[in-house]
């Protein structure tokens, strides 16, 4: 890991030809690790997690994305005993799932220098405590500094899931980031091979706005290929859309989630009942082609 120059600015690319242009109060945090050049910054929306100049979370925002990424996921699954979190570097989703009910998570992330800087700058997610009792694996919360991929080839932990959740950095349409071959075909089937019968893969999908759409279109299509039941949920209060699957066939999913929800340990801040009705709806180009 290295340091480098501290910037005021950083452009986040949007689409071809766009940025979204964010004024960094102060730097709080930057290096290059082996992986991704990360800042974490005071910015309008409180402290914030960049990654390669993509914004990961914000402190204003990042209960809505993490609630529309993880709830979903809760209420699809039959039941909520074993949860896998791949990415996530915060450490919010593994907080969420385990004051859901779930009796054991194991989160793997391939950026030990990022999720350890998470832990001590940001103000959600992981504290430096709680990460250290996770990279122990002495409770409930089991941390492993490993790639997705091999995690799920190799290591004889990974099985037996009742929700997987796979939250990285967007897929590029351009150029090979190390994460893209985590939302290929072949990496979606690894994570359906672990599941529990009743089991649920989630995914942040990309965004379904029409000029940045190209990432949702792809999971769109890998999902349906891939699981019997697909979900989708665009979150009303954020940009990002996310997608869950079942390998077996449920007649009316969406249902099914509704009638789950007042049993569900875990009160959503950002998600209800009529939220769950009306963004559950894909966009009109995934269900028209």
């Amino acid at each position: 890991m290295t340091t480098v120059d501290t910037p005021t600015t950083i452009a986040e690319p949007l689409g071809r030809g766009l940025s979204r242009v964010w004024q960094l109060d102060e730097v709080l945090f930057e290096a290059t690790t082996d992986y991704q050049h990360v800042v974490i910054a005071k910015t309008s929306q409180g402290i914030s997690l960049f990654c390669d100049s993509d914004r990961q979370s914000t402190e204003f925002s990042q209960l809505v994305y993490h609630e529309a990424l993880a709830v979903p996921a809760l209420l699809l699954a039959d039941r909520l005993r074993r949860v896998l979190i791949i990415g996530s570097s915060e450490g919010v989703l593994s907080q969420l799932v385990l004051a859901a009910g779930a009796e054991e998570v194991d989160h793997v992330d391939i950026d030990a220098d990022t999720v350890r800087a998470c832990a001590r700058y940001l103000p959600y997610g992981y504290t430096r405590e709680d990460l250290a009792v996770a990279e122990r694996r002495a409770g409930a919360l089991r941390m492993h500094y490993a790639d997705g991929w091999d995690f799920l080839a190799t290591t004889s932990e990974a099985g037996g899931y009742d929700v997987v959740i796979v939250d990285l950095p967007d897929e590029h349409d351009e150029g090979r980031r190390q994460q893209n071959r985590l939302y290929e075909t072949d990496y979606l089937m690894r994570c359906r091979s672990v599941l529990n019968p009743g089991g649920v893969v989630a995914y942040q999908s990309g965004c379904a706005t029409l000029w940045r759409n190209s990432t949702l279109s792809r999971a769109w299509q890998r999902f349906q290929q891939t699981f019997a039941t697909t979900v989708y949920f665009g979150s009303d209060e954020h940009e990002w859309s996310f997608l869950f699957g079942r390998p077996d066939h449920l007649e009316r999913p969406v249902a099914a989630m509704l009638a789950a929800f007042p049993d569900l340990r875990y009160r959503p801040a950002s998600i209800d009942e009529p939220a769950l009705r009306s963004r559950t709806v894909p966009p009109y180009r995934l269900r028209h082609g």
